[in-house]
Order: structure tokens, then C-alpha cells, then sequence
């Protein structure tokens, strides 16, 4: 791990004024699908039963492949239940400026969410949660290894994506196979979403049921549950991986008691119902970091930044950035 790279640049900057980096580059190489190609090996997703949604392409490599991982109750591309998947849209840009798009490979790892309309407490339960997929991102990851030759793969994560990455190589002692990894706004140190507190209506089961006892509260809730603990002791940016956070500074439902779009504040505690400030969750100690405002203007349906900053101009270009320095 050089000193060159553990350190910490925090770069504060608003949507509008970093939309100019997004523009030209190169020419597109193509248009990133929304199926996986012919001889990819089927996965079946181990807590739900169904084949894994996603995205890849066949040819040939002549950069790092990179893995896409979205975040909760969200999809690798928009399904006809989850008008988001805007995790494409960062795929996308990769290949207009000049990525193959054998070289994009994304992971829906929590089907099409068309069962959390029918039954929202879906979206805290068990088979949302980290725990339940590890198994289908250690698949995924050796899969792409071996359609694609490559000795190393890239990824980038947004939210829940981040964390799930980051679990998977602690735990399965294969962070070696990573060669960058962007967390965009993960919940690396808990949510604020997961308060016994009667003001906090994500609770509710209209609003997913996050009451302190759901699977994801209990990885989550808290920055001292078991589940952080285990992932956040030592190193948390452990080499010879790169590391690079891109989050947000000022209102996120997911960490902040603040108003953020669509969504009123809930109040600044955990799961035990212990006054706690989540704002910084999603940095990593020793990463890069780049810290956006106003990423609210990139959610179209909502209004949020947590929403918003996946479908930002200024994480598409300090991604690329980052994955080709």
C-alpha cells in the first residue's frame, strides 16, 4: 500500500459545476445491453431462487473489466417495477468514452423488485441484505474472470453495492482480485433509517419496514453492530486495492436528519435509539474521497442526492478518472 494513494483528497464541488467534464472524450464503442452474453454461465441467485439480472458482452479486453453493483431495492439497469438502475447510465458513460463493452459488467442481485410493490418490508429483509448475497457476487466475479481471461476486475458501488463488495473481499480473503474499487455513498458505518423512534416512519411498512430488528437494521442500524464491526476493524481500505469514495456533503435520507427530496428528515439515531451522526458513514479511512453537493438535481423522480449522485455527471467523471489514471 503506497503512501502515494493511502491518503485523502476531498474535492467539494456542485453538480452544475463540474456537468462541463462530463462532455466530450471519446467516440462511443457501443451501446451497454441489458443481458448477459451467449456462454455466460447461469447464475441462479442463492436467496431468491430466480437468475441473476444483469449486464456484459463478449469480445475482447484491453482494459481492467469493471463490475457494477447497485444499491438496496434497486437493479442494474430500469426493470418495469424500478424506473432507477441508473448504475447503467455510469456504464454507459465508460463506454462512450471509449470502454468495450466486454469490458462493462453489471450484477442485479436483488431480481426486479417487483415483489417489494406486492410486499415493500421486502426491501429490509433477509434476502436484501449483504449477508444473502455474498454468494451470488463470488459467483458473478469468478464467472466474469473466467468468460473474460482477466486476472483482475474493477468495481464500482453504489450504496448497499459498496459494502457488499467490501464484505465479500474481507470475508472471502479474494480482495486480491480487485484492482479499484469506487464506493459511491455507501453505508460503510450505518444508516440513520433504522430508529425505534415513532418519528421514524421507515419503519413503516409502506416505507420498506426498517424497524431495528429487519435484516438490514441489523447489519446497518448502528456503527458498533456485529456486521460493521467485522468489516470495519483494522485496514479499511486494505492494498493492493485502490480505493476511491465519492459521497455526499449536506442532505442524504440515508445518513442525514435533513430533508432530502422527497423524503422528510427522521431523526439522528441508531437502531438502539442512541443519539448518533451517520453524515460520514460512507467515507473509508485511507481512500481517496471526492465530496459532491447538490446531487439531488440527478434524481429525476425523487429529488434526492443519495438517489441522485449515481446518475451524476461528476462521479461519472471522477470514475473514469480514477479507473484510467
Amino acid at each position: 500500500m503506497g503512501s502515494s494513494w493511502k491518503r485523502t483528497v476531498s474535492v467539494v464541488l456542485t453538480g452544475l459545476a463540474v456537468a462541463a467534464l462530463a462532455a466530450g472524450g471519446a467516440s462511443a464503442s457501443g451501446t451497454v445491453g441489458t443481458t448477459f452474453p451467449a456462454g455466460f454461465p447461469a447464475i441462479t441467485d442463492a436467496s431468491l431462487g430466480t437468475p441473476v439480472l444483469g449486464f456484459g458482452a463478449a469480445g475482447p479486453l484491453r482494459r481492467t473489466p469493471v463490475i457494477f453493483l447497485h444499491g438496496n431495492n434497486d437493479t442494474p439497469f430500469a426493470t418495469s417495477c424500478n424506473p432507477y438502475g441508473q448504475i447503467h447510465a455510469i456504464a454507459q458513460y465508460l463506454a462512450d468514452q471509449g470502454y468495450a463493452t466486454s469490458e462493462l459488467w453489471g450484477l442485479g442481485y436483488q431480481g426486479d423488485q417487483c415483489d417489494t410493490i406486492t410486499t415493500p418490508t421486502n426491501k429490509s429483509a433477509f434476502a436484501h441484505s449483504t449477508l444473502a448475497n455474498l454468494l451470488d457476487l463470488d459467483r458473478f466475479v469468478r464467472a466474469v474472470l473466467a468468460y473474460t481471461g482477466a486476472r483482475r476486475v474493477d468495481i464500482v458501488g453504489h450504496s448497499l453495492g459498496v459494502t457488499l463488495a467490501r464484505t465479500w473481499m474481507r470475508l472471502t480473503g479474494q480482495g486480491h482480485l480487485v484492482r479499484r474499487l469506487v464506493a459511491i455513498d455507501g453505508p460503510n458505518h450505518g444508516i440513520t433509517d433504522c430508529s425505534p423512534n415513532p418519528l421514524n416512519y421507515f419503519q413503516q411498512a409502506a416505507f420498506g419496514g426498517f424497524t431495528p430488528d429487519s435484516a438490514i437494521c441489523r447489519e446497518y442500524g448502528s456503527a458498533d453492530s456485529l456486521f460493521l464491526r467485522l468489516l470495519n476493524a483494522g485496514d479499511e481500505t486494505p492494498g493492493p486495492t485502490r480505493w476511491l469514495v465519492i459521497r455526499n456533503v449536506g442532505p442524504d435520507f440515508v445518513y442525514t436528519s435533513a430533508q432530502d427530496g422527497f423524503f422528510p428528515p427522521v431523526p439522528a439515531e441508531d437502531s438502539r435509539g442512541r443519539p448518533h451522526d451517520f453524515s460520514s458513514s460512507a467515507q473509508l479511512a485511507g481512500a481517496e474521497e471526492v465530496a459532491l453537493t447538490g446531487q439531488g438535481a440527478f434524481d429525476p423522480f425523487l429529488g434526492t442526492s443519495h438517489l441522485g449522485i449515481v446518475n451524476s455527471p461528476a462521479t461519472w467523471a471522477a470514475t473514469l478518472e480514477f479507473l484510467t489514471r
